[in-house]
């Protein structure tokens, strides 16, 4: 720990800016979402403006201080390498989702029904999920692309629709939560200052053993199915090549950015050689993609320069001292990280805002209860993934019923809530971690 850090005095006041962040946030996301019902209210909050409300309060504060010195604080704070990192890897893997784009993610569902018993086809979903946002990196892009492929598997095979859906959501944050491209897991592992590599080991026990369970449960529900045969679009298997090069990469691995310049690269020559795409609309997806990632990075940099403050003001560690008498022993602090981060999402719904928010905080709790950076990246990433995956107002859960009603089927929610098995089985497996493997002192 930073032996300065040390010195600045608990003062709770100085978590004011992370309070009027979600009043705000929050109380207009319900009165939109649920007073006004505003389609995707949460998300028609402009959230980078909340921010800099939020920073302006954090600003405002310790009058003692004068302003330029807080602003050579925030600089400090913007500048540390893992947050340039962090952008970085936001805007690369931004191009990456450009390139590869729909089709695809297609080509991968589509292949693996093909290959499988119509019985299966729920279980493939899920499957199909799992690898395609794996992949690419995004929950809500993996949802918006193999949803519909879930309606129509759900129309032709007699499946309830809550189950396929459920299914691929499922599969899109068992992505979300180990893909090397995701946005969570570039944020947890900079906040965090680990490896990738060293961060997916960690989570890979966690969220495999919830991914077999989720698969067991999804085959027993379907084998007295009845179906028999399901119409199966063509498709390209050439477009499957950057996806699995990826995946590769990251596995072995290789630099985040060597892996995802791989995929690029190969992305570009397939789909240019295959015809998918001509040259212009691949350098608009490109731009497209890339651009996607904006509000992301401007996220990231007001909450850098807000936690900056917070911390040179006290705020810290106040929350430590408060962490220190609730939580107590190995267990107790790795359960202060995962339902710090659980708040920060339910009261955001955005993952990896969640993250970007409780990262530098999990930080000095890692520090102080002797977390390794790659465990507390882990219980970050899987925390924000567990809570995200099933709230009725996240960007996920909005995304699948908007495009399974845009289809003409009727679904909601608290239809879909009891068949997301996998983020259940996350839960279940992040505290059997806890509690018997993270729990245990090591020799």
């Amino acid at each position: 720990m930073d032996p300065k850090a040390k010195q600045i005095k608990s003062n709770p006041a100085a978590l004011l800016p992370i309070l009027v962040f979600l009043v705000l946030y929050l109380g207009m996301g319900l009165i939109f979402e649920y007073v006004l019902k505003i389609e995707m209210g949460f998300y028609n909050i402009p959230i980078v403006v909340v921010f800099m409300v939020a920073l302006l309060v954090a600003c405002l504060q310790n009058v003692k201080l004068k302003f330029d010195d807080k602003m050579v604080i925030m600089a400090r704070g913007v500048g540390d390498k893992n947050i340039m990192t962090m952008i970085l890897i936001f805007l690369v893997a931004g191009v990456f989702v450009g390139v590869t784009g729909r089709d695809s993610a297609e080509a991968v569902a589509y292949f693996l029904l093909s290959v499988t018993p119509a019985w299966a086809s729920a279980a493939v979903l899920f499957v199909a999920a799992c690898f395609v946002s794996t992949a690419m990196g995004t929950s809500v892009g993996t949802i918006t692309l193999i949803t519909p492929i879930a309606v129509a598997v759900s129309s032709v095979s007699g499946f309830s629709l809550p189950l396929c859906i459920g299914s691929v959501m499922g599969g899109a944050m068992f992505g979300d939560n180990l893909s090397f491209i995701s946005d969570t897991t570039i944020a947890a592992c900079s906040t965090q200052g680990c490896a990738m590599r060293d961060k997916f080991r960690a989570n890979f026990k966690i969220a495999m053993p919830a991914a077999v369970v989720t698969l067991a449960i999804i085959l027993l529900m379907s084998m007295n199915a009845g179906v028999e045969h399901i119409e199966i679009p063509e498709y390209n298997l050439w477009l499957l090549i950057p996806y699995v090069l990826v995946l590769a990469g990251g596995i072995a691995g290789m630099n985040v950015f060597v892996v995802l310049l791989v995929g690029i690269l190969s992305g570009i020559i397939i789909t240019l050689g295959t015809g998918t795409v001509d040259f212009m609309t691949m350098l608009g997806a490109m731009g497209s993609g890339a651009s996607g990632m904006f509000e992301t990075i401007m996220v990231t940099i007001l909450v850098s320069a807000m936690c900056a403050l917070m911390r040179e003001h006290g705020g810290f560690e106040a929350l430590l001292a408060f962490i220190r008498r609730v939580f107590k022993g190995r267990v107790g602090g790795r359960l202060g990280v995962g339902l710090l981060v659980g708040a920060m999402d339910i009261a955001t719904a955005n993952n990896t805002v969640a993250i970007v928010m409780a990262g530098p905080i999990a930080k000095e709790i890692s520090e102080e209860y002797g977390i390794t950076p790659k465990e507390s990246a882990s219980l970050l990433d899987t925390f924000s993934c567990i809570f995200q995956g099933i709230i009725p107002y996240g960007a996920q859960m909005l995304i699948a019923v908007s495009t399974a009603v845009s289809l003409g089927s009727t679904v909601s929610a608290f239809e879909i809530i009891p068949c997301l098995f996998y983020p259940y089985m996350l839960a279940v497996a992040s505290l059997v971690y806890i509690l018997v493997g993270a729990g245990k002192k090591k020799p």
